[in-house]
């Protein structure tokens, strides 16, 4: 059984490395950073995201083309066992297309949970949650009640 110090010291390895996706990754745009932290085998368990860091790097992509100004802000952190628990702010204009809809030019800014479990210094399952119906309707993607979208 590992020492109480060595599950110290990998909880906090742990929320390093998560922080480093988050603010390297998706709020600068460094993909490189996430071929050493996200396991080639990572289970993904949040809907529209691809496999391995090639489906992380495509996320990130994807959403800096679509919000320029994309930024996630870690709100609060926690660790339990092998898992990174965090609620995050994410935040950005929308200038480019998204599920079909042209842009808006409106700011967004919403909620997203993630839980991460590392094993060996590596991300190898993800779990993510971001509020995308506050994000549409902030972005007046959304039919107001008693309307209809033509």
């Amino acid at each position: 059984m590992p020492a109480q110090g060595d599950m110290l010291a990998t909880a906090a390895r742990n929320q390093e490395l998560f922080r480093q996706v988050i603010e390297e990754g998706f709020s600068q745009g460094n993909l490189d950073v996430l071929d050493d932290i996200i396991s080639p085998q990572i289970q993904e368990h949040q809907p529209g995201m691809g496999a391995g860091p090639e489906g992380v790097k495509q996320a990130i992509t994807f959403l800096r083309s679509v919000f320029p100004d994309f930024t996630l802000t870690i709100e609060d952190i926690t660790t339990d066992g092998d898992k990174v628990w965090a609620r995050l702010r994410a935040r950005g204009t929308h200038r480019g297309p998204q599920m079909g809809l042209p842009p808006t030019g409106r700011h967004m800014e919403i909620d997203v949970f993630d839980v991460c479990r590392f094993k060996d210094g590596r991300m190898v399952e993800h779990w993510g949650v971001p509020d995308r119906f506050t994000q549409m309707e902030q972005l007046g993607l959304l039919p107001r009640p008693g309307t209809a979208r033509e």
